[in-house]
């Protein structure tokens, strides 16, 4: 199956809360009622959102209210039938809407970018404990992108999500083996879709979807700048831009951690908000694939740090990051067609796509 899907991205706090609960169970409740192809819940290591509230797991006292992210994808009517009632829930937070092509079962790749050096985003969800060839799925995944030439691969666990209807959550005692987990990839689109039948027959039960991105930098190459759009659509829909920093927890600007600095710096430049993710396995550019080691000093697992905003202030953003992965990183840029930025007591937004060629 090749069809037209959605992407609903949701940003908040380990700690946020509902009237009924966690607002992390009440979303997966919803993801779950509504039997969603595949959602993902991802426990953040540093971040900061519109309040500029740092929440970071390198401090005890704050890392009891890390960041955390919520994936969800689906068909288009079926994610916009659930919006509503994730919409409804009172909290504080981010919700972002993006296009992406889904596929399932038997891997088309019709509906990918054809033009010579045209750039996409693949994602594939699996089990964080499938094996293929003696070895974890994800790390034979990441393997095989590599060999294709892509530009890079991370791997994320998830906590709790669906895939192909089911919910699974991760237990404190159990092997955890159907819950969630997902490898991020992003490069040239031939080689993409060149690996994508032998990724396919990897994975049990396939389920991927695909994104244009453009890739801007890597290891302090320049290749382009994110593309100029503008505040609105032709209709006066606001667009909003993303950048995605790909790199190792070991990458350093002037000695500190690059994610960190990133965050810092975006934070003092006033930026709306951003998330890192730390990742168990992955590779950017020429660098082997890496994780952690038994007696490893410092940890190499994979860092992916996201900040979205206007394009404006991702213009300015990007001049900070530019400078901060003057040797390292791996750089990318998306538009987001739909955002959502609610407060705990104002009423919930809408988040209708814009439209904009690019």
């Amino acid at each position: 199956m090749n069809e037209d899907c959605l992407k609903l991205t949701t940003y908040f706090g380990e700690r946020d809360r509902t009237r009924d609960g966690l607002l992390a169970d009440e979303l997966l409740d919803v993801y779950g009622g509504h039997r969603l192809q595949a959602s993902v819940l991802l426990r953040g290591c540093e971040g900061f959102g519109a309040r500029q509230h740092t929440r970071t797991d390198r401090l005890l006292s704050l890392s009891e209210d890390l960041p955390v992210v919520s994936i969800a994808v689906d068909r288009r009517e079926r994610i916009e039938a659930m919006l509503e009632p994730v919409l409804q829930i009172k909290r504080r937070g981010l919700i972002t809407l993006e296009h992406a092509r889904m596929l399932s079962g038997e891997t088309d790749t019709s509906g990918m970018p054809a033009q010579p050096g045209e750039q996409c985003k693949l994602t594939a969800y699996l089990g964080r404990h499938e094996r293929t060839g003696g070895v974890p799925t994800y790390v034979a995944i990441v393997d095989l992108l590599r060999r294709h030439g892509v530009a890079g691969a991370s791997v994320l666990l998830g906590v709790d999500g669906t895939r192909g209807g089911r919910r699974f959550r991760a237990r404190f005692f159990g092997r955890n083996a159907e819950v969630p987990a997902m490898v991020i990839a992003v490069g040239d689109a031939a080689g993409i879709a060149q690996a994508l039948p032998e990724l396919g027959r990897m994975v049990r039960e396939p389920l991927m979807t695909l994104e244009r991105v453009r890739v801007c930098k890597a290891d302090g190459v320049l290749l382009a700048r994110p593309h100029e759009l503008p505040g609105t659509d032709e209709r006066g829909r606001p667009l909003w831009q993303k950048l995605t920093v790909y790199a190792s927890q070991s990458a350093t600007y002037e000695g500190h951690p690059l994610n960190l600095q990133i965050i810092r710096r975006l934070r003092e430049a006033g930026a709306a908000g951003a998330t890192s993710l730390r990742g168990v396995w992955g590779f950017h550019g020429d660098h082997a694939p890496h994780g952690d080691r038994f007696l490893q000093l410092r940890r190499r697992v994979p860092v992916i740090t996201t900040v979205i905003d206007t394009p404006q202030q991702i213009a300015r953003s990007f001049e900070i990051i530019d400078r901060l992965t003057a040797r390292e990183g791996l750089l990318t840029s998306e538009m987001v067609p739909g955002l959502s930025e609610i407060g705990r007591d104002e009423p919930p937004g809408g988040a209708e796509l814009a439209s904009f060629d690019y």
